[in-house]
């Protein structure tokens, strides 16, 4: 049964990205007549247009493996800054949580014996306490320490609450959202560019400072007392 759901998680993998090299799905966020079809969507109908975002931001976050921060600068130049964050932070959050689940029913049985045999891992990632990994899940999503979309199935195999994750997820991917939408709501923005651009910058400096300090203080240290 284990190899049974690895095989066919493989294969829904191929058929995805087989479809999406045919149809060409992970370029429509980089049509241009696209982006101004959505922008006159918001103008006329916001919630068809935010459902349209949210529906693209899913399936490219929990399918198609694209970048997450490409949703936020979407949703920056789309909502500006505020309904901006807002949207992205609900949709990337929601693509994560499905992304995960899918990890937890096809990956959890097979993956979760070979990874828990290193040292390292078993104890960030299967600590009883549940500590360490609202830990290490708070360092990635403030971090990217590993690919966004990697991270959304690899802690499907850990023993991570449902709630825990999607929670943590949502609350610490904030400020990096916020820093990306904000920043591009700023580009578009020419009235109040600053104001949006030093917004951004204290952002990314806030995410980035953090970031670095959870990094050395808690992963390079973990690291030198295998």
């Amino acid at each position: 049964m284990k190899n049974k759901k690895i095989w066919i998680f493989a294969g829904i993998i191929l058929v995805i990205l087989g479809l999406n090299h045919i149809f060409g799905w992970s370029s429509y966020i980089s049509n241009m007549n696209n982006l101004f079809f959505l922008k006159r969507a918001v103008r006329d109908n916001l919630p068809y247009a935010v459902a349209i975002y949210t529906i693209l931001t899913i399936a490219g976050c929990a399918f198609l493996a694209l970048p997450g921060v490409t949703f936020a600068i979407l949703a920056g130049l789309l909502f500006g800054p505020i309904l901006g964050t807002i949207c992205c932070s609900v949709a990337t959050t929601m693509g994560a949580v499905l992304a995960f689940a899918a990890g937890r029913f096809f990956l959890k049985d097979s993956i979760r014996p070979m990874v828990i045999k290193n040292r390292y891992l078993n104890k960030w990632l299967f600590d009883t306490t549940g500590k360490n990994q609202l830990f290490i899940l708070i360092i990635t999503r403030l971090v990217p320490v590993f690919p966004y979309n990697l991270q959304n199935f690899a802690y499907g195999i850990t023993d991570i609450k449902f709630s825990t994750y999607m929670i943590g997820s949502l609350v610490f991917m904030l400020p990096g959202t916020a820093m990306y939408t904000v920043g591009t709501a700023g580009l578009a923005d020419r009235e109040n560019r600053l104001l949006y651009m030093g917004i951004a910058a204290a952002l990314a400096i806030t995410v980035m400072g953090m970031g670095v300090f959870l990094k050395k203080r808690y992963i390079l240290e973990g690291q030198d007392e295998r």
